[in-house]
């Protein structure tokens, strides 16, 4: 039997640049908790970037779950296309569960992260839920923001990895697996993946939330990495 060489996806650029300029108080809103929650996220792991993804992908997970959750609700109540909303929401949700899973491999949570992941996911999840009944658009504006975060905090991980205060280690099979990564593939490899991941959330969520607001996207989205059809390893 023939096995094919396996050669390494080709890895999305990421504009570094993109932000989203605050209008009107829903905006602000956003971005002001977004900003806080970046100040909790920085006292509390500093440097500790595999740590960090641990606890922030876990909250990252919920958003796409509830607005899927409530665009499928309001779509039956008004008879009503979703124009593609809910498949992406859902996808967007797994992916960050997908984040979550490999990072897991790449440093152990404690038992005190773990409590920490228990008490946020559900204060998060109910207070993201409460805001996305009020004001979805406000609600895809934070992820908007959260993903601009998130693609800072991953390029301070890629710098941390370069620089070698990092160990540069193998990737994780699951990592392989889900980004169709080569076998020889490391952590820098899987943190460049989940770096392009969230841009594309971040300039889809904005998107929406330009949309809710009557105005076209004010920006193009970013290309998604290539995927795994089947995310669930073999036993």
């Amino acid at each position: 039997m023939t096995i094919a060489h396996q050669t390494a996806p080709r890895i999305p650029e990421v504009d570094l640049g993109v932000h989203h300029k605050a209008r009107g108080f829903g905006d602000r809103l956003a971005y002001g908790f977004t900003k806080t929650l970046r100040f909790c996220a920085d006292t509390f792991f500093a440097r500790r970037y595999g740590h960090r993804a641990i606890v922030l992908e876990t909250v990252a997970a919920v958003p796409g779950m509830v607005g899927a959750t409530l665009t499928h609700l309001r779509c039956l109540r008004n008879m009503c296309d979703d124009q593609g909303w809910i498949r992406t929401l859902m996808e967007e949700a797994e992916n960050e569960r997908m984040h979550l899973m490999t990072f897991i491999e790449v440093a152990k949570p404690t038992l005190f992260e773990r409590c920490v992941i228990l008490g946020v996911q559900w204060v998060f999840y109910l207070a993201f839920f409460t805001l996305y009944l009020v004001s979805a658009r406000t609600a895809h504006r934070v992820v908007g923001y959260f993903e601009e975060e998130a693609v800072t905090s991953y390029t301070h991980f890629l710098a941390e990895l370069d620089e070698g205060r990092t160990a540069n280690g193998a990737a994780p099979a699951i990592a392989r697996h889900y980004w169709k990564l080569p076998d020889d593939a490391t952590l820098r490899d899987v943190v460049l993946v989940v770096r392009a991941d969230e841009a594309h959330h971040r300039d889809v969520n904005h998107g929406f939330a330009d949309v809710l607001a009557g105005r076209p996207a004010t920006t193009a989205t970013a290309p998604y990495p290539e995927h795994a059809d089947e995310i669930r390893l073999a036993a």
